[in-house]
């Protein structure tokens, strides 16, 4: 069985983050979120992986190398622009033969990976399997039509009105027969080959496609909000652990993660935090669920619930909460300007000002 990870994408809704980093690339606690996904995979017995690549391809090749370091060999498939999922199923033709193979979302977070999926389909083996999650607002998404026995019975992509509130994760397990169905399907009014039709297809000739309702914590990292929550999500099941150095003036409470080179100096880290190799934070305090990564400067400043890449600096701006800052930025205090009230006033106007 073979994996094939999708990094590509402009990554519009972390902009401007993903003006110049891959959103798959953006770190959570302090490692990126493509990573967790190749550890998934790695751990599910998988080691031959594809990995769709676009405009970031550079820095993702930089970051994954040949992926030994998972215990995986990666092969790179450039996609020449993001023309939807059923396009790189389609791209990868070669790559994939007539293997089964799990396709995964690089931006997609999944708490207890994919082990026990994979495991299932192994042993099952339909022609496709698919996760659903229940989510408030199913319109973002592919959303999932089920009869009363369960059975996939149809697909949209981003309906309007939604059928059911069940969304589709971004993680797919296929048998070679889908190669048949991305090349029977149409672009869509996006002008992309969706997955979702491809599913369909696969439906109405009858392949056997089942669902499989996951109820452990899944992310779709694509903005800011979701990013911090994954983020707090990883945070808690950390264990503490102390490399780097911690002052007589400082105190750190319950779950932080200092590494190596870190060095915390008269201040307050309430965890769960994580900070990084070369930081640190002087007359401060870092809240919960905040990670901070290596080379970074907190200085006279109050930081929680955020993600600071690496090489910034925050110095002297009070607090700073549900953020996420990248690397090599500069927060400061703006410069002080004297007060004053600029009116323009009719005749016999009365006016009371409070300075």
């Amino acid at each position: 069985m073979k994996a094939l990870v999708l990094s590509g994408g402009a990554g519009t809704r972390l902009r401007p983050i993903t003006h110049t980093s891959a959103k798959q690339l953006v770190p959570v606690a302090n490692k990126p979120v493509l990573f967790y996904g190749l550890e998934s995979i790695a751990e599910a017995g998988i080691t031959d992986v594809g990995m769709i690549v676009g405009d970031t391809a550079e820095e993702i090749e930089e970051a994954v190398g040949d992926g030994s370091t998972f215990g995986l060999k990666v092969t790179y498939i450039p996609q020449e622009r993001p023309l939807g999922l059923a396009h790189a199923v389609l791209i990868a033709r070669d790559f994939l033969g007539d293997d089964d193979f799990v396709m995964y979302l690089g931006d997609n977070f999944i708490v207890g990976g994919i082990t026990g999926l994979v495991d299932e389909f192994r042993g099952n083996r339909p022609d496709a399997q698919i996760l659903l999650t229940r989510v408030a607002d199913p319109r973002a998404f592919g959303v999932a039509e089920l009869d009363q026995s369960g059975q996939v019975i149809g697909l949209e992509e981003k309906p309007d009105q939604p059928k059911s509130d069940l969304a589709l994760v971004g993680v797919y397990l296929f048998t070679p027969l889908i190669h048949e169905a991305v090349r029977a399907i149409e672009p869509s009014w996006r002008g992309e080959l969706e997955i979702t039709h491809a599913i369909q297809h696969l439906i109405d000739t009858r392949a056997d496609v089942r669902s499989t309702v996951i109820k452990g914590y899944w992310k779709d990292t694509g903005n800011v909000g979701d990013m911090l929550e994954v983020n707090r999500t990883v945070l808690e099941a950390m264990e503490r652990r102390i490399d780097g150095e911690v002052d007589d003036a400082s105190e750190t409470i319950g779950r932080v993660v200092l590494e190596e080179g870190a060095r915390i100096v008269n201040s307050r880290v309430v965890g769960p935090v994580v900070i990084g190799s070369g930081t640190v934070v002087s007359n401060s305090y870092v809240g919960p669920f905040t990670s901070v990564a290596e080379n970074c400067r907190i200085t006279d400043s109050e930081l929680e619930f955020s993600i600071v890449l690496r090489d910034s600096s925050i110095q002297g701006v009070g607090r700073i909460e549900a953020s996420l800052i990248g690397r090599h930025v500069e927060v400061t205090p703006a410069p002080s300007v004297p007060s004053a009230h600029r009116l323009v006033l009719g005749d016999h106007s009365k006016v009371q000002i409070t300075s």
